[in-house]
């Protein structure tokens, strides 16, 4: 498919007066504006499906419908709405031929799957299970479907079973539960004692009912699938002759808590057999099974140390025939996240980070011979048909945009075809701050990259106030793409500029650069953040270095209470004029036993808090709090099983005792992340009331 040019938007954007964009990006544009996912191809390249979510904002209710484009046509009209109004979808999906889309709607009160023509026309409900669907997947020849729900073990196949046994729970007089092991609660959610299960059943034929009558697939295997609390049908794949199902399952028992052993098995799709663990061999996590097109090679991601769910992603082919599997590119220091392969199963194409973005890599199967094909901004997903290939691209200006191209085309200058708006272009009276990645050496002499953003109003010769984001993980990034929790441009749209430093432990850098912070909280991440900040200033000469307040969440919320008591001047003086905390750490060695996911604690920490004890305090926040004094705004989930409320109210507590002039966010209804489009204003109008406080704008 030849490139086109970009839509004609684009064009006129580009010639609006700069006098009709007179403000900056706030929070109700962003919990506004329309969100566009899951991009889908047809077999023929011709046509892309893809689902776009749509607030109403004075309810707070989003829906989500599924469009599409006929990517042959030359004329320029928008993407077509297929899904009739009225019907929230998720997870869309298409059959073989390209002539009809799956998807889960609950519009008749649960969880099911539908189906309906791509052309348009009214959806048909293909399953009537008595308990909601989570995820699915239709067999190669459309005949079967294999989904996931939660139910309870001993009710096997019989779905009314557990709908009786959670309406037997919600009525029972006594609220006591019983529990005789971990996990108690997981993410945001108190376990009842249902586990996500594996099912088959064969979809009705035209005209027939919903299908009521499952088959449990794999049902000894004692372990969610999909994973939870982030797992999807990424976790499960059809084989292509429709015999089995390959699922990424942790099977741990009472260890599950502190276990990140994934291992592939290989389920009969009749559910007779018993379940193959296709990777007994590796302890440490393999996930994200996908088969190529003949069936003879099944291609998945693995990592290599147990108890470390921050580890490289080797690129794996295991031989179907033999089992026999090889790492594809060893050499390549960079952890994908998702993949495909080309038709002949020759190429990978996969998605991974790389110094601050997210950018498209072809990877040749036999040589592990790795291309970066597109880069600038961070690919969030992406679709491949023939020779056309379908994705979806944010930056930090803008959300997720749809493109299109050809594959035989891409590399670093191409032009791809736009399909949806940008965030420019769906607010154009918003002007966005420009932004540029500067590197500096930090902690042991090492180059460290950052970003800084200019305020929206930004002109030459003025200095501006400064948000200076830390990011958590702390294995992670704030990078080149775009976020709906902590976005840059809501802090340059108030009139700040924005400075992130992607520290010691931050993805994207090589495999030992990650490594790095565990064992070292406190340390190299620090420094690279002190250099970070006095690099930035000595480049940057609009940045008010006296009027700075430092942000974080999670371990970047850790790193403010750190920060709070062991970043001062020689005076004493600390450079931060105020301090906010989202969900963050206040004592590692409490964090070692109330949180869920113990293998991430312990492996920060080398071991359990009471056979390391030393390490536990070797970088608490909780032994330097005799040094705070400047004024901190806490923010604390009450839902957040992650880094619990007692964290928060602990932080809030040492600081009201201390006399610090500080405030707390409380929200009963959010988990480690504020969701909720009111929430979410209401966390960004007071966090901002917070700067302005105390660094003006």
């Amino acid at each position: 498919m030849p490139l086109r040019p970009a839509l004609l938007s684009l064009c006129l954007l580009a010639v609006l007066p700069a006098a009709a964009q007179e403000r900056g990006l706030d929070v109700r544009d962003l919990v506004k504006l329309d969100r566009v996912s899951s991009p889908l191809l047809t077999a023929d390249g011709r046509q892309l499906v893809f689902a776009q979510r749509t607030l109403d904002f004075d309810s707070g209710k989003a829906t989500t419908a599924l469009y599409a484009r006929n990517l042959v046509t030359r004329d320029l009209a928008p993407p077509k709405r297929i899904t009739p109004d009225g019907w929230n979808v998720n997870s869309p999906a298409l059959s073989a031929d390209g002539q009809t889309v799956y998807f889960l709607s609950s519009k008749h009160g649960s969880s099911q799957v539908y189906a309906m023509p791509l052309g348009g026309g009214a959806p048909r409900q293909l399953t009537d299970v008595a308990v909601d669907i989570g995820s699915f997947q239709v067999s190669p020849d459309g005949r079967r479907v294999a989904f996931s729900a939660d139910t309870f073990g001993d009710c096997a196949a019989d779905l009314a079973c557990t709908q009786r046994k959670l309406g037997e729970q919600k009525d029972a007089k006594a609220s006591g539960v019983v529990y005789d092991q971990l996990f108690v609660r997981h993410w945001d959610t108190w376990k009842d004692g249902t586990m996500s299960r594996l099912f088959v059943a064969d979809l009705p034929a035209a005209g027939a009912r919903p299908v009521a009558t499952v088959r449990a697939l794999g049902h000894a295997l004692q372990g969610d699938i999909p994973s939870k609390p982030f797992g999807g049908a990424e976790d499960y794949t059809w084989a292509p002759d429709g015999r089995s199902v390959v699922a990424s399952v942790k099977v741990a028992g009472r260890e599950a808590p502190w276990s990140t052993n994934f291992d592939l098995y290989r389920i009969d799709a009749t559910g007779d057999a018993a379940p193959v663990n296709l990777t007994a061999s590796n302890p440490a996590w393999d996930a994200g099974p996908v088969f190529s097109a003949d069936g003879r090679t099944l291609f998945y991601r693995a990592m290599k140390r147990p108890g470390f769910e921050a580890d490289r992603y080797a690129l794996m082919a295991m031989d179907v025939a033999s089992g026999q599997a090889r790492e594809i590119a060893p050499q390549w220091d960079r952890s994908p996240s998702s993949l495909q392969p080309s038709a002949d199963g020759r190429t990978l194409y996969v998605a991974a980070q790389d110094t601050g973005e997210y950018p498209l890599f072809r990877v040749d199967v036999a040589t592990g011979e790795v291309t970066k094909l597109i880069a600038d901004g961070s690919i969030s997903a992406f679709a491949i048909a023939g020779d056309t290939i379908a994705l979806s691209r944010n930056s930090i200006r803008s959300g997720d945009t749809l493109y299109t191209g050809s594959l035989q085309s891409l590399g670093a200058d191409t032009q791809l075809r736009q399909i949806t708006p940008t965030a420019a272009e769906r607010l154009p009276d918003v002007a966005f701050g420009d932004y540029e990645q500067f590197s500096f050496k930090g902690a042991g002499n090492e180059t460290v990259y950052g970003y800084v953003v200019k305020p929206w109003n930004y002109q030459e010769g003025q200095t501006y106030p400064v948000a200076f984001l830390i990011h958590g993980g702390p294995q992670g990034s704030f990078g080149n793409g775009w976020s709906y929790r902590w976005n840059p441009q809501t802090y340059a749209g108030q009139g700040y500029a924005v400075v992130m430093i992607d520290f010691h432990g931050s993805t994207g850098y090589g495999q030992a650069f990650t490594d790095a912070i565990s064992g070292d909280w406190g340390g190299k991440p620090l420094e690279d953040l002190q250099k970070g900040w006095a690099a930035a200033q000595q480049k940057y000469a609009f940045l008010d270095g006296d009027r700075a307040c430092a942000l974080g969440a999670s371990y970047g919320g850790y790193m403010i209470n750190w920060i709070a008591g062991n970043w001062f001047d020689r005076s004493g003086q600390s450079p931060w004029k105020c301090l906010v905390n989202h969900d963050g750490v206040f004592d590692t060695r409490s964090m070692g036993y109330v949180t869920e996911e113990l293998w991430f604690t312990e492996w920060e920490n080398q071991g359990t808090p009471f056979d390391q004890p030393k390490n536990y305090e070797r970088f608490n926040p909780v032994n330097h709090v005799a040094n705070w004094k400047v004024p901190m705004l806490v923010v604390q989930g009450e839902k957040d099983y992650r880094v619990p409320v007692d964290q928060g109210l602990s932080t809030f507590t040492a600081l009201q005792r201390k006399g610090i002039e500080s405030k707390l966010l409380y929200f009963p209804d959010e988990n480690h992340w504020v969701l909720q489009p009111h929430n979410s204003v209401l966390w960004h109008d007071t966090v901002n009331a917070w700067l302005k406080q105390h660094i003006g704008q």
